[in-house]
């Protein structure tokens, strides 16, 4: 396994990990024990359709922290995507979403998407990084400490930094 495929899949596996952490919080277990604190999580939100993902994505763009941050940020489509075992990012500017499975249908995928597409038209990073690299990471954990929480964007960081994704 190359190492690029060994990170992509050190980030899907914390991916993971944080995306039960929300799913036990929205069945009611709302706070986890990290490292000695209690973190209350809050509640992720979750889409019904390639409209309603299209909205959260344009509003995402256009908040304050984020717009600052990738200033020259162009919009992204959304669209339906065939299959049902992943999302993905097309360069330049499209993320493709399969709607027949509900787990692609939520803000951590959402955020995880948006921050290839961030870190692609980020003109401070070079072209050629690695698509799961410390950029996207950076920007993964920013957008989801932005829109989901601090909270969860801790759980996510500390994650990633115990799978030596930097």
């Amino acid at each position: 396994m190359s190492s690029i495929d060994s990170r992509r899949s050190r980030v899907y596996a914390v991916e993971d990990q944080v995306a039960h952490a929300l799913e036990r919080s929205a069945a009611g277990s709302r706070t986890v024990d990290f490292f000695g604190s209690t973190l209350t999580l809050p509640t992720e939100r979750l889409f019904a359709d390639i409209p309603s993902v299209q909205r959260w994505v344009t509003a995402v763009l256009e908040l304050g922290p984020v717009s600052r941050r990738w200033p020259d940020t162009p919009s992204c489509a959304v669209r339906a995507r065939r299959g049902t075992t992943r999302a993905h990012y097309q360069a330049p500017d499209e993320i493709a979403v399969p709607v027949t499975s509900r787990w692609a249908l939520r803000e951590l995928v959402l955020c995880h998407e948006l921050a290839h597409h961030l870190a692609w038209h980020d003109p401070t990073v070079p072209a050629d990084v690695a698509a799961h690299g410390a950029e996207f990471a950076d920007a993964f954990v920013e957008l989801v400490e932005v829109v989901i929480g601090p909270e969860v964007a801790l759980l996510l960081r500390a994650g990633l930094y115990e799978a030596d994704v930097r």
